[in-house]
């Protein structure tokens, strides 16, 4: 059986924190920016951790 690939567009969206969390950017932040509060904004800029039910299928999909 030949080896996984790495999903390429995953590997560029997600990174993983020291300890094996998966860290993700926040959705909702690229264009029509003049209708979100500015705390809105500053809360978009920040990163998150993804959701615990997604992890898995998110870390098979960055390090095969």
């Amino acid at each position: 059986m030949p080896k996984m690939k790495t999903n390429r567009a995953a590997a560029k969206r997600f990174k993983l924190t020291g300890k094996g969390r998966v860290k993700r950017h926040k959705a909702y932040a690229s264009h029509i920016l003049t209708s979100k509060s500015p705390g809105r904004k500053r809360g978009l800029r920040k990163g998150t951790l993804v959701a615990a039910s997604d992890e898995a299928r998110v870390k098979r999909m960055i390090l095969s």
